[in-house]
C-alpha cells in the first residue's frame, strides 16, 4: 500500500525552540522559556532527513525565536542541503546585520517579519519597547544582504484600524509579500477576548482589507497574502485574493499540504492546531507512520459525504459546505470547541445580516495555561440592531479605521 506520505505534497512550519525575547499578547504558543525535551541536533537533523523523504518541498523555522537555538544555523544548512527551501518567520527584535548575514550564507530563502500595528500598538501587543523599530531594522537588514524579505500581521482589534498605514511602511521598507490572519483565541490571545475581533464586525472588515489589496494591486509591489481564517465566499474576494487568482476557499489542508512541528519532536497537521491535534512524535515514531495518524489524516475525506460529517450548526446547511468543510479548523476549534461550524465567516456574517441577525462570541470556559491551549466561547445569535454590549470600548467599525490620505481611489 502506497504511503500516505508520498501521496502529499507538503509544507512544513517548524518551531525549533519555545524560547522568546518578547512576550507577545496573542501568542498562541505561550512562548518565552524553551520546552524542556526539545529535540537534540542528532534528533532534529535526521528529523530533515525524514521530511526530505516523505516529500516536503519547503520548512519555515520558527519559534519561539528561532535564533535563540544555538544549533539554528545548522539545521537552517540541512533543510537547504536536502533540497527544501528554508524560510523564517522572525519577531525581529535582536538581529543584526551579521547574523543576516549569516542567515543567508547558511541558505535561508526568505524571511518573514512579524508586525503587528503601529509602533505603539506593536510594541504594546509584543510586550517590548522598541520591537517595533528593530522590525524596521531587520528588514533593512535582509534588504542589505539580499535576502527576501517579507510580513506578517495578525489582525485583532487593536490592529485593525491601523493596517491602512501600515502597508504604507511596510510597502516603504521594501517587503514583497504580506501575510495577514485573524487573531484567535488560542494561548495568550485566549485570556484576552478583548482583543478578538467579533464575527458581526467582519463586514467592515473585508471591506478595508479589499480597499487594501486594490492598492496593493495597483501598485504592484507587495503580493497580499491572506491566511486560512480569512475569506469564505464574500463579495471582495476577488480582490483580497487577486495574488492567488481571486481563488474560493476550497477547504481546511491540515495534513495535506501543510504540517506544524513542535520543538520537541510533536507533529499535528497544521502549526496554528492546538494541541489535541498531535497525532505523534517523532522520538516514538517516525514521521511516515505519524502521517497516517487519525490526527493528520482527517481532512482526506474531502468531497465525500464522510468528509461533510464533522459539520454543525450553521456551517452544516451552508450552500458552500461541500467546498468548505468548516473553514479554518483552528479558528472553530479554539472558538467553539470543536471543527466543523466557523462563525469566523464572511459569507456567513452576510447571510445573518440579510435576516436582521448578527452573531457575537463571549467566553465560557477558560484556558488553562499551556502552549497551544484555548477554551470555548457561547456563540451569541442577536437582532443586528440590538444595542452593543456597553463594556466593550473597542468594538470595531469602519469608522475607526485610519485612512492616510491618498486612498480615495481605492475606496470600496
Amino acid at each position: 500500500m502506497e504511503s500516505l506520505a508520498n501521496r502529499r505534497a507538503a509544507y512544513a512550519v517548524w518551531e525549533l525552540t519555545l524560547k522568546c525575547n518578547l512576550a507577545c499578547g496573542h501568542c498562541g504558543s505561550r512562548a518565552g522559556a524553551r520546552r524542556d525535551d526539545e529535540l537534540s541536533t542528532e534528533e532534529a537533523l535526521d528529523l530533515v532527513r525524514q521530511l526530505a523523504e516523505a516529500g516536503i518541498t519547503e520548512v519555515t523555522i520558527e519559534g519561539g525565536e528561532a535564533f535563540l537555538r544555538a544549533d539554528w544555523l545548522t539545521i537552517a544548512r540541512a533543510i537547504t542541503d536536502h533540497g527544501m527551501f528554508c524560510s523564517m518567520v522572525t519577531g525581529g527584535y535582536g538581529i543584526s546585520r551579521e547574523t543576516a548575514r549569516r542567515m543567508k550564507e547558511a541558505g535561508i530563502g526568505a524571511v518573514s517579519v512579524s508586525v503587528d500595528g503601529l509602533e505603539a500598538t506593536h510594541d504594546r501587543i509584543r510586550g517590548r519597547q522598541g520591537s517595533f523599530r528593530f522590525c524596521f531594522e531587520s528588514l533593512g537588514h535582509f534588504e542589505a544582504v539580499g535576502l527576501e524579505s517579507n510580513a506578517n500581521t495578525q489582525i485583532n482589534r487593536l490592529s485593525a484600524p491601523e493596517l491602512p498605514e501600515l502597508y504604507e511602511r511596510l510597502r516603504d521598507a521594501g517587503i514583497q509579500a504580506w501575510q495577514i490572519q485573524f487573531t484567535t483565541p488560542m494561548g495568550n490571545a485566549a485570556d484576552r477576548a478583548w482583543l478578538l475581533l467579533q464575527p458581526a464586525e467582519l463586514d467592515d472588515v473585508y471591506r478595508m482589507l479589499a480597499r487594501i489589496g486594490r492598492r496593493a494591486q495597483a501598485e504592484g509591489q507587495v503580493v497580499l497574502v491572506p491566511g486560512n481564517n480569512i475569506g469564505y465566499f464574500g463579495p471582495y474576494d476577488a480582490t483580497i485574493f487577486a495574488a492567488n487568482g481571486g481563488r474560493k476557499w476550497f477547504g481546511c489542508t491540515a495534513g495535506l499540504a501543510v504540517l506544524g512541528i513542535h520543538a520537541d519532536g510533536s507533529i499535528k497537521g497544521c502549526p496554528t492546531l492546538p494541541s489535541e491535534y498531535i497525532g505523534g512524535n517523532v522520538r516514538e515514531k517516525s514521521l511516515d507512520e505519524i502521517l497516517e495518524s487519525r490526527e493528520l489524516t482527517f481532512n482526506m475525506g474531502a468531497g465525500t459525504p464522510e468528509g461533510m460529517s464533522h459539520l454543525w450548526g450553521f456551517c452544516q446547511t451552508c450552500p458552500h459546505a461541500r467546498s468548505c468543510r468548516g473553514g479554518c479548523s483552528q479558528t472553530a476549534t479554539v472558538v467553539l470547541g470543536r471543527r466543523g461550524n466557523n462563525p469566523y465567516c464572511h459569507s456567513r456574517a452576510l447571510d445573518l445580516r440579510k435576516r436582521g441577525l448578527r452573531e457575537r462570541v463571549v467566553p465560557r470556559l477558560l484556558a488553562i495555561g499551556k502552549p497551544f491551549d484555548h477554551g470555548a466561547f457561547q456563540l451569541i445569535e442577536e437582532p443586528l440592531d440590538a444595542p452593543w454590549p456597553p463594556d466593550d470600548p473597542h468594538h470595531f467599525t469602519s469608522e475607526r479605521v485610519a485612512w492616510p490620505p491618498g486612498w480615495e481611489a481605492w475606496a470600496c
